[in-house]
């Protein structure tokens, strides 16, 4: 049987259930895209930019169960367009198929177009990367590419598929093997699970903590709190890991960098599970958090263990697995009893401490701004709980962390690890693709949505509703904050002005403007009302920035007195010498 690559690769990529490609077509894959266009199950995006196609196949992995996100990009450039979206999904845990073009093989000449090694391109930047060389490795590749990419923690995987090979057919073999899905994962270590259930059942004021790689295991998470009540923090990534209407969900981290309400919470914690968390830079505010001696640690990926923070037990394995597990144990070896979590200690607490910090916000004076604590309010108000919120790197993503809870149903994806900005736009695309019943929106600061913006002309294309609030002050704010401290000054993070209505109008998306408090709620629901025919929205918000989250102040605090005291002493002295002398 003879066949193309470019056959054979469509063949393999509907088999694991790919639906949706995002690139640009080039010389070196119009073969690919013209199989993919003769294919019923998917369905190939054009995109303005390869790093936009990137950052919409990781939202789409993120949203989707069903199936993950592919690209179908050209070699060379197109790799390295793409390379931001790539790194933020490898950093992040985030399944994607990287499928490029590449040059011919059969010519036996240098300096082709586009002629570079991807495969050391790639190195540092996914799982793993492949050349495919015969017809016959075509399907096996794929489906071992897709199998590392969705295993342990997920990650991006690389296909190059020389161009020779996808225009000319050639012999296969046999019949084409057919991709099984691999079993459920399950857990067998009983003696850990026991370790673990004691050390929390000793515990005086256990916690949780969990990320992203516990979001799948919500349920076992808080039925785990519930017995122990134990409050739970989540990563910034794993903001819709627990749900922010449970009682004891205290909120994003728990160290000197969080609100007041986990601050509190996790203030004695003797003994804390995290689960599916890594202790990043940005879950621990700047390695700000206190950890218990007693840190039951439980991740898919035993390369976390012991990275930042010393464990007692370490428990490798999927979440969901290991949680129904340990779950299980605790009600074996407690004596089980109807317990209301909204009636506990720390349930008040942590509601007294949410409302103070709430209150604090709505107190503060915007100057005629729009106040970031009565647009969250409202914009919680208004949304349906199983809405998808999609945030950009900036200060608004700690503002919505703080200020927007995430209830049971809703989702929220940001990037984290590799905190590439420019992210909201595009993966908004992907994520409605994803779940096209879904509502979806996307908090974006100005910076950022300029890095992305023209590509919303693809979701006008597709007829995507989504509203993308774009929280408009003219600054780079959330480093024009961390500038402000120690220098005094803010160099280089003032924006050029950008007509938003004019953005608007050149991609084909509606427009609303939100210039203080009053409008709030007008222009939330008119925005939703022209979102509901099919048609994206920019609504222009008036954002104030002045009173700093409680993310920022911690982490800059955390930052400093890690300084050596020179250093300090020099710093605070230059500070002061600015503000004296302007």
């Amino acid at each position: 049987m003879k066949k193309t690559a470019a056959w054979l690769a469509v063949y393999a990529l509907e088999q694991v259930g790919v639906k949706y490609t995002f690139g640009i077509p080039g010389v070196h894959n119009t073969e690919l895209y013209d199989e993919l266009n003769n294919s019923e199950k998917i369905t190939p995006i054009l995109v303005t930019h390869e790093g936009n196609a990137a950052f919409m196949a990781d939202a789409l992995s993120r949203i989707a169960h069903e199936t993950i996100g592919a690209l179908a990009i050209v070699p060379a450039a197109g790799l390295t367009h793409a390379d931001s979206g790539i790194g933020e999904a490898l950093l992040d845990g985030i399944p994607m198929l990287v499928i490029t073009g590449g040059i011919r093989t059969d010519l036996g000449k240098r300096y082709q177009l586009h002629e570079i090694d991807q495969l050391v391109l790639a190195k540092g930047l996914t799982k793993a990367a492949f050349r495919i060389e015969r017809y016959a490795d075509v399907v096996p590749t794929f489906f071992e590419a897709y199998r590392i990419a969705t295993s342990g923690e997920p990650g991006p995987v690389l296909i190059e598929l020389p161009v020779n090979l996808q225009l000319f057919p050639g012999e296969v073999g046999g019949e084409l093997p057919r991709w099984n899905p691999p079993p459920a994962p399950s857990f067998q270590g009983r003696e850990a699970i026991a370790h673990a259930a004691g050390l929390l059942l000793a515990a005086k004021k256990p916690g949780l903590f969990v990320g992203w790689g516990a979001r799948h295991a919500s349920e076992e998470s808080a039925a785990i709190a519930e017995l122990l009540q134990a409050p739970v923090a989540t990563t910034l990534q794993g903001l819709a890991a627990f749900s922010a209407d449970h009682p004891l969900h205290a909120g994003f981290s728990f160290g000197a960098s969080a609100a007041p309400a986990a601050q509190n919470a996790f203030k004695h914690c003797d003994c804390l599970l995290a689960v599916g968390a890594r202790f990043g830079e940005i879950a621990t505010g700047s390695f700000g958090v206190t950890v218990p001696e007693n840190l039951i640690h439980i991740d898919i990926n035993p390369a976390v263990f012991d990275a930042n923070y010393p464990a007692k037990l370490k428990i490798e394995g999927d979440a969901k697995a290991v949680l129904t597990a340990l779950l299980a144990e605790l009600r074996t070896g407690l004596q089980v009893r109807d317990i209301n979590p909204a009636g506990s200690t720390v349930a008040a607490q942590i509601a007294r401490d949410k409302q103070a910090y709430r209150d604090e916000w709505l107190a503060h004076d915007s100057q005629g701004r729009v106040n970031p604590a009565r647009f969250f309010d409202e914009l919680r108000r208004q949304m349906p709980k199983d809405a998808i919120t999609v945030v950009d790197d900036g200060n608004h993503t700690y503002l919505t962390a703080e200020l927007f809870p995430v209830q049971r149903g809703g989702r929220l994806i940001v990037p984290t690890d590799f905190n590439a900005m420019g992210y909201a736009v595009p993966a908004a695309i992907g994520a409605k693709l994803a779940r096209p019943q879904r509502e979806v929106f996307a908090i974006v600061g100005d910076g950022a949505f300029m890095m992305s913006c023209m590509e919303i002309v693809t979701a006008v294309t597709h007829g995507l509703a989504i509203v993308y609030y774009v929280f408009n002050d003219g600054e780079l704010s959330q480093i024009a904050q961390a500038q402000q401290i120690p220098y005094n000054r803010k160099p280089c993070t003032t924006l050029g002005r950008i007509n938003l209505e004019g953005v608007a109008l050149a991609t084909g998306a509606a427009y609303v403007a939100l210039n203080g408090d009053a409008a709030i709620p007008a222009a939330i629901t008119e925005a939703r009302r022209l979102a509901a025919v099919g048609q994206p929205v920019i609504v222009d918000v008036a954002i104030d920035y002045s009173k700093r989250t409680a993310f920022t102040q911690g982490a800059v605090k955390t930052n400093f007195r890690r300084f050596p005291l020179a250093q300090r002493i020099r710093m605070v002295a230059r500070a002061l010498k600015r503000k004296i002398t302007g």
